[in-house]
């Protein structure tokens, strides 16, 4: 069953616009085979390379892990550290809420003062 595409109206003002949309769906108005996929040619890419400095044992730590995942170290390695970055952020959002609260029966020393 093909769909026929309609054409929108001209409107003389906004509120007679106003009142065409309300009664009529946007998707009755355009054709889904006149979708073009986009050409971002121009683009860079938005990574940034950097240089770091690890022990070599966390390095070959890190080789092993990527490996025994079969993905590059270095994408292991990235998604290691946003998911580091995301908890540090939930904890410091979360952080001046929990301030000053302790559990009322909560042990107020180690007993090793007396």
């Amino acid at each position: 069953m093909k769909k026929t595409v309609k054409r929108i109206p001209a409107f003389k003002n906004e509120d007679e616009e106003r009142k065409f949309w309300a009664d009529h769906s946007p998707l009755d108005f355009f054709d889904s085979g006149d979708f073009r996929r986009p050409s971002f040619m121009s683009l860079k890419p938005s990574l940034k390379s950097i240089s770091i400095r690890l022990p070599e044992d966390m390095l070959a730590e890190l080789k092993t892990l990527a490996n025994k995942k079969d993905v590059p170290y270095q994408s292991l390695a990235k998604v290691y550290l946003a998911r580091q970055i995301a908890l540090e952020r939930s904890v410091l959002t979360r952080a001046p809420k929990k301030r000053g609260s302790q559990k009322p029966n909560a042990p107020q020393g180690t007993g090793s003062d007396s």
